[in-house]
């Protein structure tokens, strides 16, 4: 079947989620997914790379951590409440800033029509993983303009995928934050939620993420009327 062909299932979604690699969702933003599925709203997960090369194990073979990964991923999502998981297959510590990939998210966009996407920011300073990086990047490009103009990949209109336009993009781990979400009452979902992923934090790769967890949620909220938050920058889309 070719893409002209495609028969997209009919979804809806509040929140589209775009994660560099399994679990990096979880890290950035699973208490206010909890939060906002609690509230009613329809939560989507696009999955960029499998997360193949996220190991310090030299026995263990890139494709087993990417089933062991991808499982995980959906174990926490439907703990969570996402409706449907999207994963892209890209190798893990290669993502570029390239035209395919950008439509890829476009695609996601377009199907999903979602209000809001969030993802990790791009702008983060010094230290950060590149895929991360990029995947920021490229996620706020085909937010704008891509997803949004007719003439941005013209063959995604033959796969019935007509422009949309998002209204807010909310980063993760941002330097600049201004926007809090309270996730007081969701705090121990989004630590179940991380805990799905036990190729990741499980032995002694976190013996303390719960105390870990709870103090970046308390630094978080520290300026706010409540206790836990998770904290983002939001950038309005004004066009």
């Amino acid at each position: 079947m070719n893409q002209a062909e495609q028969k997209y299932e009919d979804i809806k979604a509040d929140v589209l989620v775009i994660s560099p690699h399994p679990d990096d969702a979880e890290f950035g933003t699973s208490g206010s997914v909890a939060r906002w599925v609690n509230e009613g709203k329809v939560v989507v997960y696009a999955i960029c790379t499998g997360g193949e090369k996220g190991t310090d194990d030299p026995n263990v073979n890139p494709e087993d951590l990417k089933k062991i990964r991808g499982k995980e991923q959906l174990q926490a999502a439907r703990l969570l409440g996402v409706k449907e998981v999207v994963f892209l297959e890209y190798e893990d510590q290669t993502l570029e800033d390239t035209p395919e990939f950008r439509k890829d998210l476009v695609r996601c966009i377009r199907r999903f029509r979602p209000n809001t996407v969030v993802t990790a920011d791009p702008y983060r300073r010094y230290i950060w993983h590149r895929d991360h990086r990029i995947t920021g990047q490229v996620a706020l490009d085909a937010v704008f303009p891509y997803s949004r103009d007719h003439l941005s990949y013209p063959d995604l209109l033959e796969e019935g995928l007509k422009p949309h336009k998002v209204k807010e993009m909310l980063f993760w781990a941002t330097e600049e934050p201004n926007y809090c979400v309270d996730i007081s009452e969701t705090f121990e979902t989004k630590l179940a939620a991380l805990r799905c992923h036990e190729s990741q934090v499980g032995g002694h790769h976190f013996p303390n993420i719960e105390q870990w967890l709870r103090q970046r949620a308390e630094g978080a909220a520290c300026e706010e009327d409540f206790t836990l938050a998770e904290a983002f920058h939001r950038a309005e889309i004004l066009r």
